[in-house]
């Protein structure tokens, strides 16, 4: 815990992906007095490594995406983790979920045609969602639906068509995963930095000569302010702005954080059958299903991913319930002998995080350039970040320390001008 200034130069509000990066800009930067101030009694927000049994669990964000251009992958690899090279079978999972190759070629042309149809929407001039292109009646519409609420945390219809393709996607193949977790990858980045865990920010007063930061253990002033907090804290105003910043509380509500958790079951030893680090889908007829990892990493373990209003119930009914329904899907997939070999090992529940309130960012239609409006700065004092305001690689770890890098840059800019 760093000690706690009166008066410095930048103060970053969290210390997830966003504030970790601004602050260590601002660190390497030199002669800037920084200190990050996090709610939380640890580093990472929405990226979370627990080891429970003896191997890495990642809560949040598990995959380096667009591994080849990340430049969080160099990092990683610099500082010794072990990164995990293999692909995952999203693109073949349903062949493993009791669909015919014809069928999953079928599935396969749905999806391109999808892709082409959501870019065609976007050019359009109005916005609408991404369930406006589904061809009625489609065989593989439920399926698309699950799929939304694992990439976006959303059902499609709550999904705008402009945003979605806007994402960055020429690298997307390349994914890999870390094995001591992503978590540690940023445990390890915010070390040695100025931190203050546990010091919650409740209002920052923008009003005066300084800015004044109001937090659970005391007030902080400083000449700039970079705010790395999710959409969802900006919009119950557990932050307050003063004088109000209504504008960014519009954009962040139009950026609200869809939901996706994890289940993670273990397998015992007796279980020898099931493939190595591959994929399923617990049904590819109803929208309420979860996605399937089977031995991760090769590890004795199942990954089970799931989205939208279905991952809200399901935390509101508890992790027993949340092991239920995957035990009964694994067993219709796998065989009934499947459940003498699981046992459940933890889960998440984002949305009933009280400093997350939810996963990550989607756009809802016709809020498609909400995101530049939430980054833009206020009178070059307040800079905002987060991976709500990343333009192309937003509801990722590494668009989120992209863009905590690029509020540092701007705030530094902003210092030398002074």
């Amino acid at each position: 815990m760093t000690a706690f200034p009166a008066e410095i130069d930048v103060a970053v509000i969290g210390a997830g992906a966003a504030g970790i990066g601004a602050t260590r800009r601002l660190v390497e930067a030199g002669g800037v007095g920084v200190l990050a101030l996090e709610a939380r009694d640890r580093v990472g927000g929405r990226v979370n490594t627990i080891a429970p049994t003896g191997f890495a669990l990642d809560r949040g964000a598990e995959w380096l995406h667009s591994a080849d251009r990340n430049p969080l992958s160099p990092i990683a690899q610099r500082l010794g983790f072990s990164v995990h090279r293999r692909p995952p079978e999203w693109t073949s999972r349903l062949s493993r979920s009791g669909e015919t190759p014809e069928a999953e070629a079928d599935w396969l042309a749905t999806r391109e045609q999808q892709g082409r149809a959501r870019r065609k929407a976007a050019s359009e001039p109005e916005d609408r969602s991404l369930a406006s292109v589904l061809p009625p009646g489609g065989r593989w519409n439920q399926l698309l639906d699950a799929t939304s609420t694992w990439g976006n945390g959303a059902e499609l219809d709550r999904v705008s068509v402009k945003d979605y393709v806007r994402y960055d996607d020429n690298s997307t193949n390349t994914n890999w995963r870390l094995r001591e977790g992503y978590g540690r990858l940023f445990e390890k980045l915010a070390e040695g930095l100025p931190l203050a865990l546990e010091t919650a920010v409740s209002r920052i007063d923008h009003g005066g000569r300084a800015i004044r930061i109001e937090t659970a253990r005391g007030t902080v002033t400083a000449q700039l302010v970079i705010v790395t907090v999710p959409t969802t804290i900006l919009v119950s105003e557990a932050l307050r702005f003063g004088p109000p910043l209504p504008e960014k509380v519009a954009a962040a509500a139009g950026l609200p954080l869809g939901v996706d958790d994890k289940l993670f079951i273990a397998l015992d030893d007796a279980c020898t059958d099931l493939n190595q680090d591959g994929s399923l889908v617990g049904s590819t007829t109803r929208r309420d299903t979860m996605s399937y990892q089977l031995r991760p990493l090769d590890r004795p373990a199942i990954y089970c991913f799931f989205g939208g209003r279905f991952a809200a119930a399901m935390e509101r009914e508890g992790e027993a319930a949340m092991f239920a329904f995957a035990a009964g899907e694994l067993a219709n997939i796998l065989g009934s002998d499947i459940r003498r070999h699981i046992a459940p090992l933890a889960a998440t529940a984002w949305l009933h995080d009280p400093w997350s309130r939810g996963s990550y960012s989607y756009a809802s239609p016709g809020h498609a350039g909400d995101r530049a409006i939430l980054a833009a700065p206020v009178d070059d004092r307040l800079f905002f970040a987060g991976e709500a305001t990343s333009p192309d690689f937003f509801s990722t770890a590494h668009g989120a320390y992209m863009s905590g890098i690029t509020a540092a840059d701007a705030a530094l800019a902003t210092l030398r001008v002074r």
